[in-house]
């Protein structure tokens, strides 16, 4: 199966940070497929004088779903990551990996909604997406990432 995770850091060394968290997922969930170019984005959400560095990357593995979820939660602990967002309040953080596609799979359980229910309306998960799957179809919009990366501009 193909997953979409997609990076982000705003603390630190980001470039290094990001590195490191592709290397994990490559040692630990599959080989990399693809990985975008790093993205320097605004903060979403909420305010802080540090910009972020985004990206996305495609993996093949045989994990299941909430597997992929319980690797990248560890690898963002190791990586320094304190704390998950909480009820939609975001902060700076050292590492976050959102798994926003899973093949063409939809999943929701607790804990874990594919596609990711919010990557759409953000363009520093899409603008990267679209650069390394341009023509793959949102399962629930019908649309490419391109398509959907281009009505952000409108």
């Amino acid at each position: 199966m193909n997953v979409y995770l997609g990076l982000g850091t705003n603390l630190g060394n980001k470039k290094q940070h990001l590195h490191d968290a592709v290397q994990q997922i490559s040692e630990r969930i599959g080989e990399i497929v693809s990985l975008s170019a790093f993205y320097e984005t605004a903060p979403w959400g909420f305010s802080s004088e540090n910009s972020f560095l985004n990206a996305a990357l495609c993996v093949e593995t045989s994990l299941p779903p909430l597997s992929v979820l319980r690797v990248t939660q560890a690898i963002e602990q190791e990586l320094g990551r304190t704390a998950k967002s909480v009820n939609h309040t975001y902060a700076d953080r050292v590492i976050d990996i959102d798994l926003l596609l899973y093949s063409d799979i939809t999943v929701e359980v607790e804990g874990l909604t594919i596609p990711h229910p919010l990557m759409t309306e953000r363009r520093f998960v899409m603008e990267p997406l679209a650069e390394i799957a341009p023509d793959l179809y949102h399962p629930l919009i019908g649309k490419t990432m391109q398509q959907l990366l281009e009505m952000l501009s409108n």
